[in-house]
Parts: structure tokens; sequence; C-alpha cells
């Protein structure tokens, strides 16, 4: 890779920066050990969300709502459903959308695993699903986001480049691993358009068909 992409990439990187709820969920998530999507990442969600057509958004991975608050800051409309298994980081979550002024009945914070919530979760209901939780419990995580979402509906997978791993074939953690074949599935399924964007740890994008 030539200086000049690297440069390129950190300067989009840096071009947007976090407002202060944000940054006081970040430096939370940092205490808990949660990684946060990046300022650049955290803006492209925001950017999805401005859709006229985004009212319902599932959020799995909801750690002290970083991606909530950016998803959440999109429209004033969209409702929000998060889940995450860390209670303590939830009640954070929940205090930093307060501390933003968010309403109460815009967002529900669902404590469990992703296995055990999302099969409840309503069929081609959602305009959203963002997948930042557990990456061994991912594949079955886009699974059930494909059956949640509309016809348009947008799926975003986060750490799709793992560290910059995945593009590395004699990687072969569980992790790299997992994410290389959500990538592969997504791109051979003829239920949606994919598209690899190397914003922050990497993004998966896809427009269910």
């Amino acid at each position: 890779m030539s200086t000049e992409k690297a440069q390129s990439w950190l300067y989009a990187e840096s071009f947007v920066t976090d407002g202060d709820a944000v940054e006081q969920a970040r430096y939370q998530a940092a205490e808990l050990g949660i990684e946060s999507v990046s300022p650049a990442t955290g803006q492209f969600l925001s950017f999805l969300a401005t859709g006229s057509q985004i009212k319902t958004i599932a959020d799995i991975g909801t750690g002290t709502g970083v991606s909530g608050l950016y998803l959440l800051s999109g429209s004033k409309e969209s409702q929000l459903t998060s889940i995450d298994i860390d209670s303590e980081a939830q009640n954070l979550a929940r205090q930093n959308f307060a501390a933003t002024g968010i309403r109460a009945g815009r967002y529900r914070l669902i404590n469990g695993r992703s296995a055990d919530i999302l099969p409840r979760l309503a069929p081609n209901s959602y305009d959203i699903v963002f997948i930042d939780g557990d990456i061994l419990e991912a594949e079955g995580d886009v699974l059930e986001a494909l059956r949640m979402l509309r016809t348009s509906g947008i799926l975003i997978v986060a750490h799709a480049l793992y560290h910059d791993r995945v593009a590395d074939p004699a990687r072969r953690d569980d992790n790299t691993v997992a994410m290389r074949n959500i990538g592969r599935m997504l791109h051979d399924s003829d239920q949606v358009t994919t598209s690899l964007l190397p914003l922050g740890d990497g993004l998966l994008v896809a427009k269910k068909l």
C-alpha cells in the first residue's frame, strides 16, 4: 500500500470528530474494555439513518451507546431496538441517551444474547440492522437480520476487516475466519447486494433485495 493511500485513510478517519456525548460514551466503553466504532464509522451510520424511509433500527451490541447515539442522531423519528448481554454497559447507554435529550420512547434496550432475542423480533419490520456484537455469533445474527429486514432494508456488519486480518489468508484465528465467512456468504447471497468499506475496522454493507 502506498504512503499516500495510508495518509488518505487516516485523513478520512479524522475527517469527523465525536461530540461531547459520544466522547463520554466512548471513554466509558474503553473503561469497560469495549471496542467502539470509529468516529468515521459512526458518522457513516448516522448518514445511513438520515433516509426518510428509516423508521426502525436494530442495534446488536449496545455497549455504552456509541453506535446508538449515532444511529438515533440520523433521524428524529426513528425507533431503536438495541441488544447486549452487558447490563452495566446498557445502563450507561441509557444515561448517555438521556443526557442528549433522546426520549425514552425512541429506544428499547434488551439485555440478553442476540441468539435468544433476535428470533423473537418481527420479520420484515426493520429498515437498518447494525451488527457489532460477539463475532462468533455474528453469522447467526446476519441470518436473523435478513429475516428481520424489509425489502431495501440495510444490513451493516462491523469488524468486517477484523484488525486487517481478514485480507490475509494465512490468518486462521476463529474471529478472522468468522468474519471472512460472513463476507463470502453475503457476497454470494442472492438476497442482498453487498459492499465492503474500509472504514474503521471495516464495514460490510448489504441492501436486501
